[in-house]
């Protein structure tokens, strides 16, 4: 049900680098992370960008929205700065240009579909055929486990990732599990559910295990939370603490089913 890392790094590098950049994929690397969790979007001429934010302000230097610039305008903005002096001039990562670097240094994707309002299905659909066409030759081989696992909040977006990359993992994304998570999830193919381990319980957690589905937590930043919920049987969570929360817990918590190797 789960075929991938179950500890993955927050963003990148967690509360170690600013979010969504290649500083915080090196960051992830120096911790011993091979694994990510990160977002994309689409800018303005429709090119992919690695952000999480729908608008400019928190983690890149600017105003107005992701959606009035094009990839090109966004790449030469400041998305380093915010997080310490040192990374000033690190910019906002073409989705391409994220993708080959965790490619080059052997990281596993879980790649958020992060569309801006009214852009879902576009959002989904670019995303979608860009993962699939990186990774034709790993899709053909039928290993989920060397493909990365597409996730959203969005059922449209991923209805579209379907429709335009079908074998390509996806997940759907709840704050909360929701009574009919298993019908969505089988509509959309998804062999995954997300979820916001702040309201997950033990009877929820083998609930979706007992559905047939992987289940994921975001995000974990407690060592005593994070062995709580390997206890339950979640498969995999994503932290910010690569600090204190290393790639290894799963092998290392007590009572936590080993990581696969």
């Amino acid at each position: 049900m789960w075929p991938y890392p179950k500890v993955v790094a927050h963003r990148g590098g967690g509360k170690m680098a600013p979010e969504n950049t290649l500083a915080g994929l090196r960051a992830g690397l120096a911790h011993g992370f091979q694994a990510v969790e990160f977002d994309v979007m689409l800018a303005r001429d429709g090119v992919a960008v690695v952000m999480h934010d729908p608008h400019l302000g928190r983690t890149v230097a600017g105003a107005g929205n992701v959606f009035d610039y094009d990839a090109a305008e966004l790449a030469r903005m400041d998305a380093g700065s915010w997080f310490g002096p040192r990374f000033a001039g690190e910019t906002v990562p073409l989705f391409t240009d994220f993708v080959r670097f965790c490619r080059d240094h052997a990281i596993w994707m879980n790649i958020e579909i992060k569309p801006a309002p009214g852009f879902e299905a576009r959002t989904g659909a670019v995303v979608a055929r860009l993962t699939g066409e990186l990774f034709a030759r790993e899709a053909a081989a039928g290993d989920p486990a060397r493909l990365p696992l597409l996730s959203s909040f969005s059922m449209e977006a991923l209805a579209a990732a379907r429709a335009a990359a079908p074998d390509v993992p996806r997940a759907c994304l709840f704050e909360r599990v929701p009574p009919d998570f298993a019908a969505q999830a089988r509509a959309l193919g998804a062999l995954a559910v997300h979820t916001n381990q702040k309201h997950l319980g033990a009877a929820q957690a083998r609930a979706v295990r007992d559905a047939g589905f992987g289940l994921f937590c975001y995000t974990v930043n407690d060592p005593i939370r994070a062995r709580e919920l390997l206890s339950w049987g979640v498969d995999g969570f994503c932290t910010d603490r690569i600090d204190l929360i290393g790639p290894d817990f799963a092998k290392r918590a007590p009572g936590g089913p080993a990581a696969p190797v």
